[in-house]
């Protein structure tokens, strides 16, 4: 149980903060900047992505075994374009003004390099709990850094929090629609492109410091706890 119990962690940690899609392997960097012009694009993607990593994790690792080892790239492509194809048609479907707004983006989820890497280095050689508790973990770790990156550039570019949150999410969201700086005049380039790589980088930058501190005080507790 223990043991167990110690592998989930580690998978959690991992997809969170640890190895990070986007703030510890810089994957995904051309969606991410796309669609976080707000948070509630970045929620939407970072959901969407997550729908695709859960499922594909979890088919890899049911049929890892009937799988040939010499055209497992190919197929775990095409199983991942099957997904995401069902993802896209289903909001287009039922969350059409979120649809609109992401785009093309939603097909190009295919070529995201987590998915496939995951299901190379992780789905294709573990469990299937295991695999779906990682897919779970690494796309909220995903959506995270969307949300995150995207808050910020809203917040600065205009002011506000999930704006239109409602409109393309669903009545549901609504409460967290926040106006945080009522009459702000907005700061153009954070909405942009290169304002978005200013921003990742003091996110990244932000979060290992974070890392070295943690590490610092990690290895103080160590060296203080009295040997056995």
């Amino acid at each position: 149980m223990t043991k167990k119990f110690e592998t989930v962690r580690k998978i959690g940690r991992d997809g969170m903060w640890d190895n990070n899609v986007v703030f510890s392997q810089n994957l995904a960097l051309c969606p991410l900047l796309a669609v976080t012009g707000t948070a509630t694009n970045g929620l939407g993607m970072g959901l969407a992505t997550t729908v695709v990593l859960i499922f594909s994790n979890a088919v890899i690792s049911l049929n890892r075994n009937l799988i040939p080892a010499e055209v497992r790239i190919p197929i775990f492509v095409l199983l991942i374009a099957t997904l995401v194809t069902l993802v896209d048609m289903s909001m287009n479907a039922w969350m059409h003004q979120l649809h609109k707004v992401l785009g093309i983006f939603i097909p190009l989820i295919v070529t995201n390099c987590a998915i496939l890497g995951r299901a190379e280095s992780f789905a294709s050689r573990q469990p299937i709990h295991y695999s779906i508790m990682d897919g779970l973990m690494m796309g909220l770790g995903f959506t995270f850094a969307l949300v995150v990156l995207g808050a910020a550039r809203e917040i600065m570019s205009s002011g506000t929090l999930f704006a239109n949150a409602s409109l393309l999410l669903g009545n549901a969201f609504s409460f967290i629609e926040l106006t945080l700086i009522p009459d702000y005049k907005g700061f153009l380039l954070t909405a942009l492109p290169p304002g978005g790589f200013i921003m990742l980088g003091f996110i990244i930058a932000a979060k290992r410091m974070i890392d070295k501190k943690m590490a610092a005080k990690a290895s103080s507790a160590a060296i203080a706890a009295p040997a056995i």
